[in-house]
């Protein structure tokens, strides 16, 4: 059964920083590619990056340069580091198996002063 949980999400003020986590189980991991996405209220839910098996990652043009997306393999774990927050990433953040699926619950995230 797979499983996707996401933790790290939470209120910032402007400027701040989070690191979301998505825990994967049920999957064989390492071969697996990865991707965050998120929907903010009122909008449809867009890509926000995405990270292969081999560590080649994506990123949407409103989140490059402040958003790095990693793996850890042996934790099973993908991770988005979020700098510089603004006001715009305000949204639920859910992880997704890509070409699959399966998605995590989301974490939410409210960038707010």
């Amino acid at each position: 059964q797979v499983q996707l949980v996401e933790s790290g999400g939470g209120s910032v003020e402007p400027g701040g920083s989070l690191r979301l986590s998505c825990a994967a189980s049920g999957i064989v991991f390492r071969i697996a590619g990865m991707a965050w996405y998120r929907q903010a209220p009122g909008k449809q839910r867009e890509l926000v990056s995405t990270i292969t098996s081999v560590g080649s990652t994506t990123y949407a043009d409103s989140v490059r340069d402040r958003f790095t997306i990693s793996r850890d393999n042996r934790q099973k774990t993908v991770y988005l580091q979020m700098n510089s927050l603004k006001a715009e990433d305000t949204a639920v953040y859910s992880c997704n198996l890509m070409g699959s699926n399966y998605w995590g619950k989301g974490t939410l995230v409210t960038v707010s002063s």
